[in-house]
């Protein structure tokens, strides 16, 4: 909704909007943007007498605003359905859907447009260190190219559609599908027929850039598929490939390899860590070359890349002991960023993880199971948040971790216990979707000497 409004300012349009609770990135950028931003939902906001309430999914009936609004028959409609008809018509819409890697893989796609000179438009769920922004009407020049990220949440209150489905995307990448969203879905199959109406509404003079890897995204395209189809991964008989360099700091990008030694492309050279993140560079190559760009120019553009904002960022150094932050809230999501690092640091260094799990998803338990084994590859494990919170203990959640998991309750014991066991050489990895009541700047202060 932040990046929404960045777009309906660029379009021209006065824009107000209300959240309950605003953290940086996206606050700060509201502020640079110059949009009036207000605290809470009271009903008389309605005095501020705007054309239109775009409304995000977060609102539900009984907040105090969205009854005075549909009290006083007020005129509304979704966020994705205001930017499908107000931003998206007309362009050639590049959408990038998936349980993982949304943000990451739609920055990379829309750096490397950039970087070919197609100035495109974008909306993405995060901050891309190469734009500074979440979003943006075209670059310096009007452009026919827009890329999105393409969330499978539900659109609203009043439509259980997922976001998705109204921006009519030319270029799809489905980049995997999980379980996840405990809180509005049943079970994956549920979740699966969402991305079936994704392909559903790609024209056949489309393409879906899908991951050949999973049987999710296979049981998916089964049910139909009306357009081209490109598979990125590592089973056999995908389009594209990969081999990784000693190090996971290049590697080599394959086309149509089959059987044979494939036709080389290119080798990205770059500092992201993880597999995943090299997965992502192949969905973007090729959803990028969909529209033209070759795949050769797409691998030097990614050795520009600069990453986004809480993903695997770098916070701060002090006494040389590293702090990051990262967006990781999905079991899947934290084994793999974990997995990253220590591929990166190989057994230089410790890594501490500091871990959150207030997703929807986690609060409701349906991935707690799931917590030990992904954090495997850490040396310390420091969870926060109370039993009233989550509805579960996480304390129990950890037990099979031992000795070497902890859980708190109150922040300041925890920033507490983290510094206490940090040594030199040290890696803290917070991890949480949310702004983890500033924990890293406390862990960065305390540390100082």
């Amino acid at each position: 909704m932040g990046g929404l409004a960045v777009l309906a300012k660029e379009a021209g349009h006065r824009v107000t909007g209300c959240d309950a609770n605003v953290y940086p990135p996206m606050s700060t950028q509201l502020e640079a943007q110059g949009i009036e931003l207000i605290q809470g939902y009271g009903p008389e906001q309605v005095s501020l007498n705007p054309d239109l309430y775009v409304i995000g999914n977060v609102m539900t009936r009984g907040n105090p605003l969205i009854e005075e609004i549909l009290n006083r028959g007020l005129p509304y409609v979704s966020g994705p359905q205001w930017i499908g008809e107000h931003i998206l018509r007309n362009k050639w819409v590049l959408a990038v859907a998936g349980t993982h890697g949304k943000t990451t893989t739609t920055s990379m796609l829309a750096w490397i447009l950039e970087d070919a000179g197609y100035a495109p438009g974008f909306l993405i769920g995060g901050v891309p260190m190469n734009f500074g922004i979440s979003a943006r009407l075209h670059g310096d020049k009007p452009s026919d190219f827009f890329v999105i990220e393409a969330d499978e949440y539900d659109t609203a209150f009043f439509d259980k559609r997922s976001k998705f489905v109204h921006y009519h995307a030319k270029t799809a990448v489905l980049n995997n599908l999980e379980y996840d969203h405990a809180d509005i879905f049943p079970d994956i199959g549920a979740i699966e027929t969402q991305f079936h109406h994704l392909v559903r509404t790609v024209p056949g003079v489309g393409r879906l850039v899908v991951n050949g890897d999973e049987a999710s995204l296979a049981r998916v395209l089964k049910r139909g598929c009306w357009s081209e189809k490109e598979t990125f991964g590592a089973a056999e008989g995908v389009n594209w490939s990969l081999i990784e360099h000693p190090g996971g700091s290049s590697f080599d990008v394959l086309f149509n390899r089959g059987g044979g030694p494939g036709e080389m492309q290119g080798t990205v050279h770059w500092e992201l860590t993880g597999h995943h993140n090299r997965s992502n560079a192949m969905a973007a190559i090729a959803a990028a070359r969909h529209v033209g760009v070759p795949a050769a120019q797409a691998i030097d553009s990614l050795s520009r890349f600069q990453s986004v904002k809480r993903r695997m960022e770098v916070r701060g150094v002090v006494n040389n002991v590293t702090v990051y932050d990262d967006f990781a809230h999905h079991p899947t999501a934290i084994a793999t960023t974990v997995g990253g690092l220590r591929q990166k640091i190989g057994t230089s260094g410790r890594i501490l993880a500091v871990l959150e799990p207030r997703s929807n998803t986690m609060k409701l338990g349906a991935m707690k199971d799931a917590l030990p084994g992904s954090l495997k590859d850490a040396d310390l494990v420091f969870g926060f948040g109370s039993q009233q919170a989550l509805g579960w203990s996480l304390a129990d959640a950890l037990k099979p971790l031992g000795a070497i998991a902890h859980s708190f309750d109150q922040l300041d014991y925890l920033v507490q216990a983290v510094v206490q066991a940090a040594q030199p050489g040290d890696h803290i990895l917070v991890m949480s979707n949310g702004g983890f009541g500033g924990v890293h700047q406390k862990l960065l202060d305390a540390l100082a000497p």
